[in-house]
């Protein structure tokens, strides 16, 4: 299956549709399953994987690692670094790690996870550093709000800043407002984390209809609403082979004018700026 891709403002192209780790390398038992769900997902023509050091304390950059091997060159891996860790040695240092977890020698996409104490100003010399040593390729950033993000492309090499991950999905709305079309005037990707709210969302009834009209689960609805939009990429967790299939299968799913209409009627757009949301 060819994946979408959308542009980083680099000019590169970058999936829209991924699989995401978190909470992976939890359970040690559950490691095989979840090694087995990635390499369907890649067998299946799913290109990108996003993770990060927080992840199981590391095991999921080895669960990727286990993943990966032998065909790493056909991907497009994502990986974050801890804020504890975001000065400018602890960057590198932390990469480092990461690199060894996963058993590859490059990142192509490495983000700082959520600000922290370190000055970002050290961040960003981190990364140029990795990038000058070909140690990742592109850099970003994860749960910055819109003051943020302005205070970053201010500071010398921050508008070298490829994406933004951040909490996006029918329930969580409020980038709608502002943060997300600061973000489009500058062709920064938005990057989807918990697309489905971690399951939580899914009992709910109109979308429950919606699903049952498209034939579809509730899960691929959501998926399919935030596929639609330019500039969006969406990494869904799947630690099962039936998972990965369900997600998929929201790559084919069309939804309609009245469909959109019936999920801002039951998941209203913001009308004001909200503080961004994190989980």
């Amino acid at each position: 299956m060819a994946m979408p891709t959308t542009t980083l403002p680099s000019g590169a192209a970058i999936p829209t549709f991924g699989m995401g780790t978190w909470r992976m390398g939890e359970q040690a038992p559950q490691r095989r399953g979840e090694v087995t769900a990635l390499r369907l997902g890649l067998e299946r023509g799913i290109t990108l994987i996003d993770t990060a050091e927080m992840y199981g304390d590391g095991e999921a950059e080895e669960i990727v690692g286990e993943a990966i091997a032998g065909r790493r060159d056909d991907l497009f891996i994502v990986s974050k670094v801890l804020p504890e860790n975001s000065s400018k040695r602890g960057t590198i240092a932390a990469c480092e790690r990461s690199l060894r977890r996963m058993r590859t020698d490059r990142i192509d996409l490495y983000l700082l996870h959520w600000r922290g104490r370190p000055p970002l100003q050290d961040t960003l010399e981190a990364f140029a550093t990795l990038m000058s040593a070909d140690k990742i390729l592109h850099w970003g950033v994860s749960n910055l709000d819109i003051s943020d993000m302005q205070e970053l492309r201010d500071i010398p090499g921050g508008g070298g800043v490829a994406a933004n991950q951040v909490l996006y999905n029918l329930t969580r709305r409020g980038i709608e407002f502002d943060l997300m079309p600061w973000c489009s005037r500058r062709r920064i990707p938005i990057m989807a984390y918990s697309p489905i709210e971690q399951g939580r969302m899914l009992g709910h009834a109109q979308l429950r209809s919606i699903a049952a009209g498209r034939n579809a689960t509730p899960a691929q609805v959501a998926l399919a609403w935030l596929l639609r939009q330019e500039g969006v990429i969406v990494i869904p967790k799947a630690s099962t082979p039936v998972h990965v299939e369900e997600n998929l299968a929201a790559l084919n799913l069309h939804l309609t004018a009245q469909d959109l209409a019936a999920l801002d009627r039951a998941f209203p757009p913001p009308s004001k700026a909200r503080p961004l949301e994190m989980l």
